[in-house]
């Protein structure tokens, strides 16, 4: 899994199905203007090789994960404000939110998380990652 992703990059995991993390997806996507994100979904075969490597409970965290090359794994909020940070102003700000302490971060997290598919909707398939945006993605 390592050798998939350059030193420089990070790696977004995220659910393929949810409609609010494909809309995610797609803003990172815009707003990465130094392209230090790749993306996989959790369902697809390089999320599956990060989840069992790294032991994760699917059943705890499902939304979001962020990855990087030197096996560093950050997850809901924590993983949500690193990305923001590389996302440039005024999102970089969020990063304001590291002061609150990660279980209330992550309590509004969860209930985000456990309503989305409610909010949002479900997708019935993964996100299709179009000819340009390709290079972007692992599977």
């Amino acid at each position: 899994m390592k050798d998939l992703i350059p030193k420089h990059n990070k790696l977004i995991l995220f659910d393929g199905v949810c409609n609010l993390c494909d809309s995610a997806v797609q803003y990172v996507v815009k707003k990465d203007t130094e392209h230090v994100f790749l993306f996989a979904a959790l369902q697809s075969e390089a999320g599956q090789k990060v989840i069992k490597a790294h032991h994760i409970d699917r059943t705890k965290i499902d939304s979001i994960l962020l990855y990087t090359p030197n096996k560093k794994l950050a997850y809901k909020s924590t993983a949500a404000l690193n990305i923001a940070s590389k996302l440039g102003f005024p999102v970089n700000l969020m990063v304001v939110f590291f002061i609150v302490p990660p279980f209330i971060r992550n309590w509004v997290y969860d209930y985000i998380a456990k309503n989305r598919y409610k909010w949002y909707g479900k997708k019935e398939a993964c996100l299709i990652p179009t000819p340009e945006l390709k290079s972007k993605f692992l599977d």
